[in-house]
């Protein structure tokens, strides 16, 4: 018999033009080696890359994502664009890990123009870990129809969360001027504080989008929706009495079943 074939990932780079594509740039003419299968995608700056682009990607089959900007503080824009790379990013790793796809398939490093090795040092260590990691939804036990349910569900629900990121789910400002605003971020965004923000403001309306999504194709009762999502038979009927009385969904007695109230 021959030898099993090695699972080569689908990965991408989403870098910033000023420093992370600079640091890759030397990496390459300095002939540093790292993994051929990581596609860099630039982009003027890290704030530019959205939740909707990351949840694109793996819609699409891409095993991990990279982004990479410029270190806190020295961001080429007066907006300091990477506070919001690093708040996004944290917030599609919990969105992930909600869906069940493994938040270490999503990656935020810092690079400078000048940090060829890093850059080099950061492709080698995360290559090797999401090829460790193996294809995207079967390593996490998720069947493919279950997944692009879930990673829609999600799409769907990315212009409320760009607000709720504006809003509630950003870290405080006060980071911001410390001295080591690194240090005082990853505390917030790893605490309980964040986790208790995002639970309240994200897992509900993604278990929404989730279920509407059932529901643009059959009718179903709460039981059969409970199975399909693996959800609380009580969470369902919780979100289904919301969802009526926001004119989203309605309820057939004669048949047990609910449907879209519109389509959309």
């Amino acid at each position: 018999m021959g030898a099993t074939a090695e699972f080569v990932p689908r990965m991408i780079g989403i870098i910033c033009n000023w420093c992370c594509y600079g640091g890759a740039d030397l990496c390459g003419v300095s002939r540093f080696q790292y993994p051929p299968y990581i596609r860099l995608i630039r982009v003027m700056c890290s704030a530019r890359v959205d939740l909707a682009h990351i949840l694109r990607a793996f819609s699409n089959g891409i095993d991990g994502v990279f982004v990479g900007g410029c270190h806190l503080n020295d961001c080429h824009y007066v907006t300091n664009g990477n506070y919001d790379a690093l708040g996004m990013a944290r917030t599609c790793s919990k969105l992930l890990q909600l869906v069940g796809v493994n938040p270490e398939r999503l990656r935020l490093e810092w690079v400078s123009a000048g940090e060829g090795v890093r850059f080099a040092g950061i492709m080698n260590e995360f290559g090797p870990r999401v090829q460790k990691l193996g294809p995207l939804g079967s390593s996490e036990g998720i069947a493919p129809e279950e997944l692009q349910l879930k990673l829609e569900a999600a799409t769907r629900i990315v212009p409320y969360l760009r607000l709720a990121l504006a809003e509630k789910l950003q870290a405080p400002r006060r980071f911001r001027a410390s001295a080591d605003p690194q240090t005082g971020l990853d505390a917030f965004y790893a605490g309980a504080e964040f986790a208790k923000l995002f639970e309240a403001t994200v897992a509900d309306k993604l278990a929404v989008s989730e279920i509407l999504l059932l529901l643009r194709a059959k009718p179903l009762s709460t039981g059969e929706i409970a199975n399909s999502l693996r959800m609380a038979p009580t969470d369902v009927s919780r979100h289904m009495s919301a969802s009526s009385r926001q004119g989203l969904v309605r309820f057939d007695a004669s048949r047990g079943c609910y449907s879209l109230a519109r389509v959309g």
